[in-house]
């Protein structure tokens, strides 16, 4: 599935996502399949859910550009036989399910691994199938969550349009979800899409609607990364789209937040947490303060291979040629000099 020479695609590839998908796939498969291939049972969507949960875990903490080969060669060689194999249509749902998010994080891993055109066509590509396979198995939870990783990409892009598109579209596939957490999460992408796109009401109704929803009680819980999006991880959300729309107060205040309650515990998000809320401190005139979160940031980030903690060092670096003559800035660039080698 992986191709080493993936042109990067435009963002109109992105949108083809949107495309009907096949409903029906999984009944016909049902119905036709060949005698000769594997018998496919709950065993099955179990190791996958394993697997699934195995290597996020492991790539949360140390980054997308570790392991990325593993999740790859799983669902190429365990993984992509299964789905041609033989089973009940409820077992072949619950498959296609679990194997949308494998494929998602297979495309999270390529985007977090660098920014590359090949790189990111693999990312695209792989949301697009995440999204397909989410949709013939009839889950709106993996079917927004694959779109929402479309809108990240566009919005790291630059295709604003195309990011707001894709971020109604996560809204729309998750507004009768039972989990408030996986509203937030749409909700959220929505308004880091129009903030990005510098439509201040757009981003402000629909960031107080993920504020809304992340208040909210867990009743019910999904398969997605949107069932496990924590307070902390909306705190960080809210607080880089406020900073985009020039609240740098109330930036701050989410930043602190994000660190202080629970849902930060991996270093990959703890070191671009701490990455941002320096840079935020830095915009506001608090030289003091940005360094001394900036340190934090670089114990943080050591041995992390994320190209969203790359492009922090290289932020950071630039930021402080300006203060050349303070000794605590210097020793922070150099520092930031030898984790980026």
């Amino acid at each position: 599935m992986e191709r080493r020479n993936f042109i990067v695609a435009s963002s109109g590839y992105a949108l083809s996502a949107l495309d009907l998908p096949d409903m029906d796939s999984i009944t016909r498969r049902t119905r036709h399949a060949s005698p000769g291939g594997l018998r496919v049972g709950r065993g099955e969507v179990a190791a996958v859910r394993h697997m699934v949960k195995t290597l996020g875990d492991s790539a949360s903490e140390l980054g997308g550009g570790h392991a990325r080969h593993l999740a790859v060669r799983y669902l190429t060689q365990d993984v992509a036989p299964w789905l041609e194999g033989r089973f009940t249509e409820t077992t072949g749902r619950e498959l296609f399910a679990a194997t949308s998010q494998l494929v998602h994080l297979a495309g999270w891993m390529a985007q977090d691994e660098g920014d590359t055109p090949a790189l990111r066509g693999l990312a695209q590509s792989y949301y697009a199938h995440s999204f397909r396979l989410a949709a013939e198995a009839g889950d709106p939870e993996l079917s927004a969550t694959a779109l929402r990783g479309l809108a990240v990409q566009c919005v790291d892009l630059g295709h604003r349009a195309e990011a707001v598109q894709l971020g109604e579209a996560c809204v729309a596939y998750g507004r009768h979800l039972d989990n408030p957490r996986a509203v937030a999460y749409y909700e959220a992408t929505l308004a880091g899409a129009a903030a990005q796109d510098d439509d201040r009401r757009t981003a402000t109704r629909h960031l107080a609607m993920a504020e809304t929803a992340i208040g909210k009680p867990v009743t019910a819980g999904g398969e997605s990364w949107a069932a496990h999006y924590s307070p902390g991880r909306w705190a960080h959300d809210s607080g880089m789209i406020l900073s985009r729309l020039g609240d740098l107060d109330a930036a701050e205040e989410h930043l602190h937040l994000a660190l202080d309650i629970h849902g930060l515990d991996r270093r990959r998000t703890r070191a671009i947490v701490l990455a941002d809320l320096g840079g935020v401190r830095l915009r506001q005139g608090d030289v003091d303060g940005a360094l001394v979160t900036w340190r934090d940031f670089l114990d943080c980030a050591d041995g992390i291979r994320s190209v969203k903690v790359q492009a922090a060092l290289q932020d950071m670096r630039v930021r402080l040629r300006r203060y050349s003559g303070v000794p605590q800035a210097q020793e922070l660039r150099e520092r930031a000099s030898r984790l980026a080698a």
